[in-house]
């Protein structure tokens, strides 16, 4: 420990320091992207493409193109409203430069501007900008287009009117910064998953994804199925129980709820959960009361026929989701995440509204679709049975070995 001390025994008020601006960014990026590794370089992307799909949420725009050029750098451009370019009242210098220069800054506040999106904590373009060698805005809007330059986070050139322009939309090109990242090499299969992963979420939307260096690889995607397209392309390599997957939507004042689900012959348990078309890997309340409410309505199911009889145990979770493919998207007016990389969602009301919705829908329709819901009810049942005969099979082991130490 003796090595790790400071010598020097001086600290007062001149040691307390303040980072400005975007400085704390670059001083501490895991804070903000999670880590500086490959994930955290294309977390960079995912950030940029989610401002452009909460264009799609709140009705602007249907496409996005993302390109990979040549020197490792990004493009994303879409055809939504454009980032508002006037001059903010407050700060006096353009709204355009005030999302890409000051943390906490956006339209996702309650302004308006956005009912439901996954850029609420209005750091994901200024933390982008932060971590860039350089970056270049266009913004395409009321008939003309502008743009604006960055170097790491900081302005180099000002807005200016470089055009006119019969549409709109946004365009951000930029280089992350290999003075942060410990390499600049973008995977192309990770940001095809993630970009097909949020056409699927989001119904009739086109996204597309170019390489141009050397492999020069080009995807298309656009599922006018949604969710229900995601499940029969998870389950494209395996028999399903059933030939299509059964949808689930609720909805109240401030929250959305989209489920597909689908049931295949595996032993494997495949569920997805989002919320405002983040993935949400660590899951969260809407994932609970998905999983609560589906045990409880396949339970009950399964007493009504007789499959469980008075007496016996009911089936567990892990039996209910034995062979499951499944999307659970819910999509809120105020979601809380944990963290800034959002992998956890934390509404504590959003768990009896899945549950509540799962119950009474997927409940109707397994009384409306008996044969299915008697595939589903013997999976399950036939998984409680394994788990059995497998949970007497240890404790016979145990006895053995018990014995023969003995």
């Amino acid at each position: 420990m003796t090595n790790l001390r400071n010598n020097n025994n001086h600290y007062d008020e001149s040691d307390i320091q303040v980072l400005e601006g975007l400085e704390a960014v670059r001083k501490r990026p895991g804070m903000y992207i999670g880590t500086t590794s490959a994930r955290g370089l294309h977390h960079l992307v995912y950030e940029i493409v989610d401002n452009s799909i909460d264009e799609a949420l709140a009705g602007f725009c249907d496409e996005i193109n993302v390109v990979i050029h040549e020197d490792s750098s990004i493009s994303v451009a879409d055809n939504g409203r454009g980032i508002p370019v006037g001059i903010n009242p407050k700060y006096g210098i353009p709204a355009v430069e005030i999302v890409f220069t000051m943390l906490h800054a956006g339209g996702k506040f309650g302004g308006g501007g956005y009912k439901v999106s996954g850029g609420l904590h209005g750091v994901g373009a200024s933390v982008v900008n932060a971590l860039s060698e350089w970056m270049i805005v266009k913004v395409r809007t009321e008939g003309k287009e502008y743009q604006m330059k960055f170097q790491r986070g900081e302005t180099v050139s000002p807005l200016e009117e470089i055009g006119e322009a019969d549409n709109t939309g946004s365009y951000i090109h930029f280089k992350p910064d290999s003075q942060i990242f410990e390499e600049i090499n973008f995977n192309y299969d990770v940001l095809k998953n993630r970009l097909r992963e949020m056409a699927f979420l989001n119904k009739g939307l086109k996204i597309t994804l170019e390489d141009r260096r050397e492999e020069k690889q080009h995807d298309e995607f656009c599922y006018e199925g949604g969710i229900v397209s995601f499940v029969e392309y998870l389950n494209r390599n395996r028999t399903a129980l059933h030939s299509k997957p059964i949808y689930i939507a609720g909805e109240k004042e401030d929250a959305e709820l989209e489920v597909a689900l689908q049931y295949n012959e595996s032993y494997v348990e495949n569920i997805f959960s989002f919320a405002n078309n983040i993935s949400t890997p660590e899951g969260g309340s809407h994932l609970v009361g998905f999983k609560s409410g589906l045990t409880r309505v396949i339970n009950e199911y399964a007493r009504k026929i007789n499959v469980l009889k008075p007496g016996d145990d009911n089936f567990t979770g892990d039996d209910t989701r034995e062979g499951l493919t499944a999307i659970v998207s819910v999509k809120l007016a105020n979601p809380q995440f944990e963290g800034q990389t959002k992998t956890k969602l934390g509404n504590s009301d959003i768990r009896g509204f899945v549950e509540n919705n799962i119950v009474e829908k997927l409940g109707y329709f397994l009384e409306e679709n008996p044969s299915v819901a008697k595939l589903i009810v013997d999976k399950a049942q036939s998984a409680a049975r394994a788990r059995e005969a497998a949970k007497k099979a240890r404790d016979l082991t145990r006895r053995k070995s018990v014995l023969e130490s003995a």
